[in-house]
């Protein structure tokens, strides 16, 4: 047989991280993920699928993300970076504590509606089995729940600032705990549309804002002057 000469096929200009369209071909994938992740779940979430809602080859995808879990955690990544900032952005402002837990409130039924707690959920769900997600899920997870702590503590500061003090085994650690796990809780009851949970889920909700409100009036007393001791002349 004569001998014959291979020829290199040129790399499509589509699949190159160099092309200008790269970037909104990325962003097109991420935005069909999160859709089909709210839609359907981990579970049935579909390669050729996301490729079809993207307009784009699914060859794409593993192109840009190598794999179905780096792709999940991309999408989380991209939604929840912002997220995160968002409640940075409200700690940090000069707003009253009760009025910085009504706006995490707010956020939280705006991520709610947007099917970002059930993206958060589903990969949750999907790491119990898979070590290799878990790894990748967990540090997002635990980044939202060190600024929780931080909320807390700032909190705390100020209660402590007026002359009050918790007893010992009620530190920041144990409250960020208590409000981190009852938050998780109430996500998942909502996303299972466990109806008769909400009237409590909001008692207690409602319970801390109170408390909030208690520490800002606290903190909006005036600083009462210290009283000179009277001369035994």
């Amino acid at each position: 047989m004569p001998a014959t000469t291979a020829v290199r096929k040129p790399r499509p200009a589509s699949l190159s991280l160099h092309d200008g369209n790269a970037t909104q071909t990325r962003e097109r994938i991420l935005d069909a993920t999160f859709r089909r992740l709210v839609a359907d779940g981990y579970a049935a979430l579909s390669v050729r699928e996301i490729a079809k809602d993207a307009g784009v080859n699914h060859a794409l995808i593993n192109y840009h993300f190598r794999s179905k879990d780096q792709l999940v955690i991309d999408v989380l990544d991209a939604v929840n970076q912002r997220l995160l900032a968002r409640q940075a952005s409200m700690y940090d402002g000069d707003e009253g504590f009760a009025q910085k837990w009504a706006s995490a409130r707010r956020f939280y039924q705006d991520d709610l509606a947007s099917g970002f707690v059930r993206l958060q959920a589903e990969l949750w769900a999907a790491s119990l089995s898979n070590p290799g997600l878990r790894e990748k899920f967990l540090p997002r997870l635990l980044a939202w729940k060190k600024l929780v702590l931080g909320a807390v503590r700032e909190a705390l500061a100020a209660y402590e600032a007026t002359g009050a003090k918790l007893p010992p085994p009620f530190t920041a650690e144990v409250i960020a705990c208590w409000i981190s796990e009852f938050w998780l809780g109430m996500e998942f009851a909502d996303l299972l549309g466990v109806k008769e949970e909400s009237l409590a889920h909001g008692a207690a909700l409602d319970a801390v804002q109170w408390l909030l409100q208690s520490l800002d009036a606290k903190l909006a007393e005036p600083i009462a002057p210290a009283r000179r001791p009277r001369s035994r002349a």
